[in-house]
């Protein structure tokens, strides 16, 4: 790690802990994450024969943002994908333990894989709108495809309400009718997000949602995150370990075994996972000395 990067962790870890001090964190526990919040139990995950995550556990809990962070291919996109089922999407993909959401278990018999998504949203890497329709469209997009209302004069308030939510209202009133993939790439992630909030979900997966895009729209998108996170619960996968610090309230650390199965060696408080990891690993990899 170099001299300016260990400044850059230093300074979000500082920020971090201003944002403590007004902001008591309630301690996340096993009831609480059964009751309004998601547990994962003894999750694995396949892709063919090959094992992408070995006996995961994490308490989620209820309007906090859990961050997973950890080296390239350790299982942390795979292990939000299965959250919400879209893992089971990819051929030969399966998975086995639990996934309970508010005390429900997504993987039970009978559940419908639909119905787990609308709950559970995804927002991706890259900015993915439908390039086809406008702003308005993409938004509502949603909406008709779970047949939640059909005439637009129901759905144009649920899509200004959608727009508002993730801070994009103001910018777009007056474009709701041009084509998205005029929208900045920092305006096309924020338009995901509202169509991903259209459908009043639960919980918000977000993968590297910031990835492709520059320090301005991700700043946007860091504040954006606190700001829906007094009424959503949030999981988010990360590369950039500052971001992880400033923005989330717990922290899960995945790494590879020798037989390249994801698993996950530590969960905690950001703050004390940060400054006092228990793991020689998850210090090893916060200060650069790996991955």
């Amino acid at each position: 790690m170099t001299v300016d990067s260990r400044h850059q962790l230093e300074a979000a870890i500082m920020g971090y802990e201003m944002r403590i001090e007004h902001e008591p964190q309630a301690p996340v526990s096993e009831a609480e994450a059964l009751a309004a919040g998601m547990v994962v139990r003894a999750l694995n995950a396949w892709y063919g024969s090959c094992q992408a995550l070995r006996e995961v556990n994490l308490l989620v809990a209820p309007r906090r943002i859990t961050a997973v962070i950890g080296p390239s291919g350790c299982g942390k996109s795979t292990l939000i994908r299965c959250l919400n089922r879209m893992h089971e999407v990819v051929p030969e993909a399966r998975a086995t333990g639990q996934v309970l959401l508010r005390g429900e278990d997504m993987y039970a018999t009978g559940v419908d894989p639909v119905v787990v998504r609308r709950r559970v949203g995804m927002v991706f890497q890259k900015p993915n709108p439908f390039p086809t329709m406008s702003v308005f469209d993409n938004v509502a997009a949603g909406l008709r495809l779970n047949g939640f209302l059909v005439r637009r004069s129901q759905i144009a308030g649920t899509v200004e309400k959608s727009l508002r939510q993730a801070a994009l209202w103001d910018e777009v009133k007056d474009k709701l009718n041009r084509p998205a993939t005029e929208l900045s790439g920092g305006q096309q992630q924020r338009l995901c997000i509202a169509r991903a909030l259209a459908v009043e979900p639960e919980v918000v997966l977000m993968d590297e949602p910031c990835s492709a895009l520059d320090p301005v729209a991700t700043l946007k998108i860091e504040d954006l995150m606190r700001e829906l996170a007094k009424e959503y619960t949030i999981v988010i996968v990360t590369h950039n370990m500052q971001q992880a610090a400033r923005v989330s309230d717990y922290t899960a650390v995945m790494m590879m075994a020798e037989d390249c199965a994801g698993e996950m060696i530590e969960f905690g408080n950001t703050r004390e996972l940060f400054t006092k990891p228990k793991e020689k690993r998850t210090e090893d990899y916060i200060t650069g000395r790996f991955g």
